[in-house]
Parts: structure tokens; C-alpha cells; sequence
């Protein structure tokens, strides 16, 4: 009796151990489907005439307003400058060499402090609130995201400026404070780098809930449900359940908070003042105050270079994450 039931257990072992062998064999067979089918589809021969005309259209969009003017920036780089001409037909490396000085490296390191430390902040407030919206009701998901939105509908110059009326010594924060007692003088916020570090992260936290909330939102709860059904408590169940799933929609809101908060130069010159010079802010002087477009230029690609650095980073991480889950 005993040896038929595990004759029988070890048929029904065999059989599902097959049943995932194929459904495996079923996955490859799609993904090497889909890859050829994407290549196919990309090939010049595959479209119709509307697909070549639209393809071709915003090639020659992009190449106008983006691959054009980053080139020219590239070349002007490399020329020099005088007191009367703005531009001269002079090649040299010294616009590059100049930004080894320690002053454009503490005005690298300010920018990167700064950029580091408001995404920290945008995630740490961002993650629970991406959270909680995606864990609302379907009308309460609505409104919340309607009340997150609704500030794009209005520039984010006007936005920073109206941070002044709330950071300024008889702001709409100093008058609260006072009023409650927390404190017996006016604190003095704005034109410092604790004001930019608030505007910076007033105008982006939106960029890391948005990706963070797509990505909550596709959790599957069944995971959750067994890891609880397993003994998991919840600190554990977040660092190995829910944190390496959402960790793509993390690096995404990170990159989409980390690259502006180095090149946004009106919240320094907003809300710091002469105090808070910034990459922005230096690339900015060097083209409209000082008339130095070859200096400007060179700090642009480097700048340009840096974001493209880390947008390859996150691509790769992505890609490689993308094809161990499937294979």
C-alpha cells in the first residue's frame, strides 16, 4: 500500500516537474518570438508608408531640435572667446582644462550634495505616499492623484515663487510658528541652501511618486500573502518581499528627481540667493553675465555627459533585471 502511494507521489512529482519544464520551454519560445518580432518590426522593410513617414518625421524632429544643438554646443566648446568676439574659430582644450579648478569642482560637489540629498528626501517621503494611494479605494486613488497633479497645470517658476511668500521672514511658516509659540524670533530660511533644498524637493517629489505608485500598484498580493502565510513580520517582508519589487520604479523616480535637481538654476537664484551656485546657475552665468559661451558650453557637456552616465546605468540595471525574471 505504502510503496503504490509514493509509486503514485512520485508519478505526480514527475508530471508537474514536466509541466514546468514546458511551460519554460513555452516562455523562451515567446521571448525569442517577441525579440525577432520587435526587430522585424523596427526593420525599414516592415512598415507602411504612414509608419516610414511618421518614423521619419520625428527622426528629423529630433535630429533638428536635439542631435543639432547638442552638436553645436560640442563644437563650441572647443573654440575660444575675447572681450569683443563672442566666439573665435580657435580650437583648444583650455575651456575643459579650466574645470579642474577647485571652484568648478566645490560647485560640482555642492550640486551633487544637493541633488543627492533632495532624492533622498523625495523618496523618503514619496515611497509611503505612493504606498497609500495605491493601496486606496478606487474614487480616494482618483482624488489623491488629482491633488498630486494638479500643481503641473501651473509653471514651476511661478510655483517657486510663490515658496517666497511661505519662507520669507514674515512668511506664511515664520507667522505660524510664532503664532504657536514653537519659536520666540523669525527663523531665517529663505536665501539658504536649506530654502533650495525645500523648493528642489517641493517642485520633484511628484517625479518619484508618480513612478513609485505605477510600480506599487502592480505588486501582487498573493506574494505578500504567502510571505505572511509563511511567518514573515514586516520588516521582513519589506526587504525581501515588496522592496526588490518596487526597486525599479525607486531607480526610476531617482533618476527623474536626481538629474533636474543639479541643472534647475531659477530655485537656487530664487530661494538662495547669491548664496547657492549650482551647476545651473554657473552655465547660466557663463552664457548671459560674463558672455563666456565656450566656458558654458564646456560645463554643458559635462553636465550632459553625467546624465547620460547614469541614464545608462539605469538601463542597464533594468535590462538585466528584466531578462532574469524571464529566463
Amino acid at each position: 500500500m505504502k510503496a503504490d502511494r509514493w509509486l503514485k507521489t512520485e508519478k505526480e512529482v514527475f508530471e508537474y516537474t514536466k509541466d514546468l519544464q514546458s511551460v519554460h520551454n513555452e516562455s523562451r519560445s515567446w521571448i525569442s518570438h517577441a525579440r525577432t518580432h520587435s526587430k522585424n518590426t523596427f526593420s525599414p522593410t516592415a512598415h507602411s508608408p504612414f509608419q516610414l513617414f511618421s518614423i521619419t518625421t520625428l527622426y528629423l524632429w529630433l535630429g533638428i531640435l536635439a542631435f543639432i544643438p547638442l552638436l553645436l554646443v560640442l563644437i563650441t566648446s572647443f573654440l575660444s572667446h575675447t572681450d569683443s568676439h563672442l566666439l573665435i574659430w580657435r580650437w583648444t582644450l583650455s575651456n575643459y582644462h579650466r574645470l579642474l579648478s577647485d571652484a568648478y569642482f566645490t560647485i560640482l560637489m555642492r550640486s551633487l550634495k544637493l541633488a543627492f540629498v533632495s532624492t533622498l528626501l523625495c523618496l523618503f517621503i514619496g515611497y509611503p505616499t505612493a504606498f497609500i494611494i495605491a493601496r486606496m479605494g478606487r474614487y480616494w486613488k482618483f482624488l489623491l492623484l488629482l491633488l498630486l497633479i494638479i500643481p503641473f497645470w501651473t509653471s514651476s517658476l511661478i510655483r517657486t515663487y510663490a515658496m517666497l511668500t511661505l519662507l520669507k521672514t514674515k512668511g506664511l511658516l515664520n507667522t505660524t510658528l510664532l503664532w504657536l509659540g514653537l519659536t520666540h524670533h523669525p527663523l531665517q530660511i529663505l536665501y539658504t541652501n536649506a530654502a533650495v533644498l525645500i523648493g528642489s524637493v517641493y517642485n520633484l517629489l511628484p517625479f518619484m511618486i508618480l513612478p513609485l505608485f505605477v510600480n506599487i500598484e502592480k505588486l501582487d498580493n498573493r506574494l505578500i500573502e504567502a510571505a505572511r502565510d509563511l511567518g514573515a513580520k514586516r520588516v521582513r517582508l519589506f526587504l525581501r518581499i515588496i522592496l526588490p519589487l518596487t526597486l525599479p520604479g525607486i531607480l526610476a523616480g531617482s533618476l527623474l528627481v536626481f538629474l533636474p535637481a543639479m541643472t534647475l538654476f531659477y530655485i537656487p537664484a530664487l530661494l538662495g540667493g547669491a548664496k547657492s551656485l549650482l551647476l545651473g546657475n554657473l552655465i547660466q552665468d557663463q552664457f548671459l553675465v560674463l558672455r563666456d559661451w565656450p566656458d558654458g558650453a564646456a560645463t554643458s557637456v559635462i553636465l550632459t555627459l553625467l546624465m547620460l552616465l547614469l541614464i545608462a546605468i539605469y538601463r542597464r540595471f533594468t535590462k538585466n533585471k528584466y531578462h532574469r525574471t524571464w529566463l
